[in-house]
């Protein structure tokens, strides 16, 4: 942005972002199937023209059976996969280019090859780098995690991991985080998931912070502090963030006087071998029921799992087809469910159904209902016939019926 105008020179101001903050111009609405999590990830940031990415992880991230993103933007859905899988990201810059980094584990932080010393002096750049102040903190925080989560395939089973931090920081109680439903079907990814959770709880429990003029600082680095007069802070530290600033009042001749060329920073750390881990985001929720169309094989009419789960095409995905790879499998509600008893009538490719989502959660469609439309009649033309109550099938790949119905007139 252009600035003020004056004697021989014009302000300016210029903002500048890595690649990455594009994807926070792109909003989208689309489902990914079988994906791992960084497959996920990758595929966004190439659609986004951002080829120099890598992943550091030590995790066996699973793959996602069904994952949705709903009314957000690349970046938002990028940060929250990130954070519920317990991954973390930063940048590396180099000439001419940069690179965007996730990973899971702190060994995949570069370390500064030489210690950053700690000096109360006022010293000039000549004095070479320096921390100036440095602040050590401590926070109560959450010492234990529970998730419990559910899953129709194995109902008796609570789905609950917890995970119970170590390190307590001098504090004196334990504080328990419990949250249901943890976003998870497998026993793996529940253990995980709690201690990404609890690390991420933790996050800032032990923190320094202080003033340097050590250029080298960025987010994703590790260094040794030496020569502190409090021997316990001489270790290692994680920056988690830094502000430069730099004077060069020379620029401005004879406006800039004598003053000298100056830089500082500001930064936060954590300890060196700590995980730093996100705070999960909220997610985003569907506010009510959707409609959707069953689909299936262009050859099947009726199409359904060993579960009586059907598939669906939402009228808001642009880029799945109305088949059998259209979207997860979804359950159907019935009028009556029992132990090999009860009702089953099972929604036909191309039927118009109401999907319901469990805790508001894209990810977890439920049908609940069915609903005619303007080429789906009902049996019989309304409201002409609005007293008769009716039940009729539709002969599987057939042109005959069976129906019961109950004339109230």
């Amino acid at each position: 942005a252009q600035g003020d105008t004056g004697f021989r020179r014009t302000r300016y101001e210029a903002i500048v972002q890595p690649a990455l903050w594009r994807t926070g111009l792109r909003t989208n609405c689309r489902i990914f199937q079988v994906k791992k999590p960084q497959d996920i990830i990758g595929e966004l940031l190439e659609e986004a023209g951002i080829l120099d990415y890598t992943f550091s992880l030590r995790q066996d991230h699973a793959a996602r059976e069904y994952c949705v993103q709903y009314r957000e933007s690349d970046l938002d859905f990028i940060t929250r996969l990130a954070a519920e899988e317990g991954m973390f990201f930063w940048h590396e810059f180099e000439a001419g280019k940069h690179r965007v980094v996730f990973a899971d584990h702190t060994g995949a932080l570069e370390k500064k090859d030489t210690p950053v010393f700690f000096n109360l002096a006022n010293q000039g750049l000549e004095q070479g780098a320096y921390i100036r102040q440095f602040r050590y903190a401590e926070a109560v925080r959450t010492t234990v995690v529970e998730l419990r989560d559910y899953s129709f395939k194995n109902p008796a089973y609570n789905q609950s991991n917890k995970k119970i931090s170590h390190e307590l920081d001098h504090q004196r109680e334990p504080y328990e985080y419990y949250d249901y439903p943890g976003r998870y079907k497998q026993a793996e990814s529940g253990k995980a998931f709690s201690a990404y959770r609890l690390d991420a709880l933790r996050a800032d429990a032990v923190t320094g912070n202080g003033l340097s003029n050590c250029a080298e600082l960025r987010p994703g680095l590790r260094f040794m502090l030496e020569e502190h007069q409090n021997e316990a802070f001489n270790t290692q530290w994680q920056v988690v963030s830094v502000k430069h600033e730099g004077k060069q009042p020379q620029a401005l001749e004879e406006e800039g006087g004598d003053k000298p060329t100056t830089f500082t920073n500001t930064f936060d750390v954590i300890k060196g071998g700590a995980a730093w881990r996100m705070q999960m985001p909220a997610r985003p929720m569907v506010d009510g029921p959707q409609i959707a169309i069953v689909t299936g094989p262009a050859t099947e009419e009726i199409y359904c799992d060993e579960h009586g789960r059907v598939k669906v095409k939402f009228p808001w995905d642009r880029y799945g087809n109305s088949d059998d790879l259209s979207s997860c499998w979804v359950r159907v509600s019935q009028g009556w469910a029992g132990g090999r008893y009860g009702m089953v009538a099972l929604p036909r490719v191309g039927h118009e159904v109401v999907v319901s989502f469990l805790e508001g959660d894209p990810d977890q469609p439920i049908i609940t209902g069915r609903t005619y439309h303007a080429t789906n009649l009902a049996p019989y033309v309304l409201p002409h016939n609005k007293t008769r109550t009716v039940i009729r099938t539709d002969t599987h790949q057939g042109t005959g019926f069976n129906e019961l119905s109950f004339e109230d007139a």
